[in-house]
């Protein structure tokens, strides 16, 4: 069995799309322009590439974008004062502080300061909350992107996911945890796996749906994987090649996996791309949100 590969830059192309339809019928219908708020406090270069990307998808999507750099010295205080200024603007609808910030600022008390109806990346703790606590069908506040990413690419590759075993190794709130609460959601049997999870191989190879999110390279190994899994992977990771140049990697040892799983997501081009793209469905909904309209459907 050779999988097939879940393209995930391709349904990301598909969902932006979608998104740019929805905003220039609500721009169109009710005046309104979905507002995203970049927040980047000093220079680091990985950031700073991420943050000109999402800036162009907002832009491409018809969005209004608004960006807020500091130095890498700002004071928390000042971090928190444009957040509070964000969370007056009427014209934002959407507020995303880039991570990781720098150590002296406390990224738990930046992201808790965001009004949670504007927290499009889903991580507050009022939005964690409610992604454990909220009832059966759509969700009407913003889940956290790279999690709900995955999850489109599962629904789309699969259909239903009720009944299935899934494993998800990583118990981070960037994505473990959401991750496992929205798979909860569609009625499969989830377990939480980490680096210390005993027998850890033969946990994973009792999964439907293997996801990987541990942020190191390739531990995931081929025999890890059920014959017919669906394998979602979401590291990346820059190593030296054998021809000394460098080649990103997710957690999964994808050339072995590939040999066992029914369908795989590749690195790079798998989940990666459906993070921005998630981001600007979280703005779109959490505009149409702002005036009393229902999520669109995407």
């Amino acid at each position: 069995m050779t999988a097939s590969i879940i393209d995930g830059k391709a349904f990301a192309e598909g969902l932006r799309a979608r998104v740019a339809r929805e905003v220039a019928a609500l721009k169109a219908e009710k005046g309104l322009t979905p507002g995203l708020a970049v927040v980047l406090v000093g220079d680091d270069p990985a950031s700073q590439v991420y943050v000109r990307s999402k800036t162009r998808q907002t832009h491409d999507a018809g969005m209004a974008g608004f960006d807020h750099r500091l130095p890498a010295n700002a004071a928390e205080a000042d971090v928190l004062a444009v957040v509070e200024r964000l969370n007056r603007d009427a014209a934002v609808h959407g507020i995303l502080v880039q991570l990781p910030l720098p150590a002296h600022i406390a990224s738990s008390r930046i992201i808790a300061a965001i009004d949670p109806a504007k927290d499009v990346d889903g991580l507050s703790a009022v939005n964690a909350g409610r992604l454990v606590q909220a009832p059966a069908g759509p969700l009407d506040f913003p889940v956290a992107c790279t999690p709900l990413g995955c999850l489109m690419l599962l629904k789309d590759s699969l259909g239903s996911l009720s009944g299935a075993d899934a494993v998800v190794v990583g118990r981070s709130v960037l994505v473990g945890k959401p991750m496992a609460q929205l798979l909860v959601r569609e009625d499969c049997t989830v377990t939480m796996a980490h680096s210390r999870t005993r027998d850890l191989p033969g946990l994973c190879r009792r999964a439907d749906i293997l996801v990987a999110a541990t942020g190191r390279a390739e531990m995931v190994k081929g025999d890890w994987v059920k014959p017919g899994a669906t394998v979602i992977d979401v590291g990346i990771t820059r190593i030296a090649g054998a021809d000394g140049k460098q080649r990103l990697v997710g957690d999964v040892a994808f050339a072995a996996a590939r040999e066992v799983a029914r369908a795989i997501t590749p690195v790079p081009g798998g989940v990666g791309p459906m993070t921005v793209a998630c981001l600007l469905h979280n703005t779109l909904q959490a505009a149409r949100r702002s005036i009393g309209l229902g999520p669109a459907v995407l």
